[in-house]
């Protein structure tokens, strides 16, 4: 916890500068930008005195509010770019609300609990929104929307794995950190949450969107398929 009394804007994101989780194996959009964004959307928070619960709460609204406009308004340039601000938006408050609570010591397990029961919806949800968006406004592209919904359930699972790959490794004692990996997570860029968020910048032009969405999810589904099996493995050796 450091929470040592009310600070300025700036003190607050000095602190959260000494204060950031390991970037071993992070994507590199999630490390560089959403860190950096999510730094300074908790900064401000802890100045106007927004809980860590009220910042997810924030989150999950702007991710709502995108997936909605993705599927209610008519496809343009312009739609596409306000849905992938508005994601993008929701994901780095879902970085300012951990950063937040480590800032003000108000964090817990409800409020991780929290945090995790909304990535949990918005992850799969995301994909069934644009399922549901080309079923309304784009029947040509009827076969897409089966992608997306495949994509769904690899983006459930991929998240349930992760969450509690890294649970049971705690409770038997954690692992040796990795190693801060540069290279990896420029890799990772594909599997990367804003490179998903930022892709709906091209929902405008389907020439582009579609063949972007097809390759991140075949990125992603063989990711998934390796990163299961090394955590499959790696829990059976402990």
């Amino acid at each position: 916890m450091l929470d040592r009394g009310p600070r300025s804007y700036r003190e607050n994101v000095v602190t959260l500068q000494h204060a950031q989780k390991s970037g071993a194996g992070v994507p590199a959009y999630m490390r560089w930008v959403n860190r950096w964004l999510g730094r300074r959307i908790a900064a401000a928070a802890a100045v106007v005195g927004l809980t860590p619960n009220g910042v997810t709460a924030i989150s999950a609204l702007c991710s709502l509010a995108g997936l909605v406009l993705l599927v209610v308004a008519e496809p343009g340039i312009g739609t596409g770019i306000a849905v992938a601000l508005l994601l993008a938006l929701g994901f780095a408050c879902d970085s300012a609300d951990g950063q937040l609570a480590r800032l003000t010591g108000a964090g817990g397990p409800a409020g991780e609990w929290m945090d995790h029961v909304v990535d949990a919806i918005r992850t799969p949800l995301t994909h069934i929104a644009v399922a549901v968006a080309l079923v309304v406004h784009r029947p040509e592209l009827i076969w897409l929307a089966g992608v997306a919904l495949a994509y769904a359930v690899v983006a459930a699972g991929q998240f349930m794995s992760q969450i509690l790959a890294e649970q049971l490794v705690r409770q038997r004692g954690g692992e040796d950190p990795e190693p801060s990996g540069v290279r990896k997570s420029i890799a990772l860029i594909p599997t990367d949450t804003g490179t998903l968020c930022w892709s709906f910048a091209l929902w405008g032009a389907p020439v582009l969107f579609v063949p972007v969405y097809l390759l991140l999810f075949a990125v992603n589904a063989v990711y998934a398929a390796v990163s299961m099996r090394r955590k499959y493995r790696k829990l059976r050796a402990l």
